[in-house]
């Protein structure tokens, strides 16, 4: 038979271990064709999350967990359940039970037809605001712009992975991983389905607007260097527009005009000094994006795991 593995990053999600366990194995009450692991990955919790855990691999045999030494980030903790999961194919999903359960066997059903990667694209429902809607809207319009894969609105970590792409992607050592990013660059025959996010059953969101930012200049520092060709364009251009100021300097100095205007060379003076900091701000990303890799540390410390 074959086996998948269901990876689950958990931070903090102590009243959604159960609930999503039995989800899944109600899921996989009508898929009596294959075997399952559930691999969660405690990604340096503070609350009862481990104890609960490790409550779970005694009392059920699919459930396998990897305790990280500390929080390295969701990204690190599904890529860690990519390393030690053994499946035939992968899927990652969340813990909060707004990636549903119930969406697996299409998944399967697909990869079954010859899909390498099926990946979902989330739909909102309306209990979501417009604040979080619209900024994620811009995190997507941003990345498409800026980076170099094509990522449609609303993708999501919910994906199955054959294991021949599984195993692709454990060889990845970026330091800053972005991994609907990386799963849309090594390519392989790849379908997207849709679903409707549900609400968190417990707990709440650990994404908020500083982390969507930070988010969004991993994935498209990951995979461009346009932000670097449009830091030169800038300065071309703002430099180019500086010459347009000399034909009036000459006409002021022939016509012996005073030049003032105190105020709009101050004006002039903060504005290119704030354009000359963003541009060192995107080569200090690059820098420092090269710093952290060439340390060459592992992405995850795992202390514990019962398997």
């Amino acid at each position: 038979m074959k086996l998948i593995s269901i990876v689950i990053p958990a931070y903090n999600e102590e009243g959604n271990l159960d609930k999503i366990r039995e989800e899944i194995d109600k899921t996989f009450i009508d898929l009596p064709q294959y075997n399952y692991e559930i691999i969660f990955v405690n990604d340096g919790s503070r609350d009862k999350t481990q104890s609960i855990l490790e409550q779970m691999g005694k009392d059920f045999p699919t459930v396998k967990y990897l305790e990280f030494s500390r929080n390295f980030g969701h990204q690190h903790a599904v890529k860690a359940g990519l390393d030690f999961a053994t499946g035939n194919a992968v899927i990652s999903m969340d813990a909060d039970l707004q990636h549903p359960p119930q969406l697996i066997p299409e998944l399967v059903q697909y990869w079954e037809k010859g899909y390498d990667i099926v990946y979902t694209i989330r739909k909102y429902n309306k209990s979501v605001s417009w604040f979080k809607k619209k900024t994620s809207d811009f995190f997507y319009k941003i990345l498409v712009t800026l980076s170099d894969v094509e990522l449609e609105k609303g993708s999501s970590d919910f994906r199955l992975l054959d294991a021949s792409v599984v195993e692709v992607m454990r060889q990845a050592g970026e330091s800053d991983l972005f991994l609907r990013g990386l799963s849309k660059w090594v390519g392989f025959r790849q379908k997207a389905i849709s679903y409707t996010a549900g609400d968190r059953f417990t707990g709440e969101s650990k994404y908020n607007l500083k982390k969507m930012l930070k988010f969004a200049f991993t994935g498209i520092t990951a995979f461009s260097i346009k932000p670097l060709y449009l830091a030169s364009y800038l300065g071309f251009f703002f430099s180019f527009l500086s010459l347009l100021y000399i034909p009036y300097v000459i006409f002021a100095f022939i016509n012996k005009t005073e030049i003032s205007g105190w105020a709009s060379l101050i004006m002039t003076v903060v504005f290119f000094g704030g354009l000359q900091l963003i541009i060192l701000g995107i080569l200090g990303i690059y820098i420092g994006k090269m710093f952290k890799q060439l340390k060459n540390r592992p992405n995850y410390i795992v202390r514990s795991k019962n398997f």
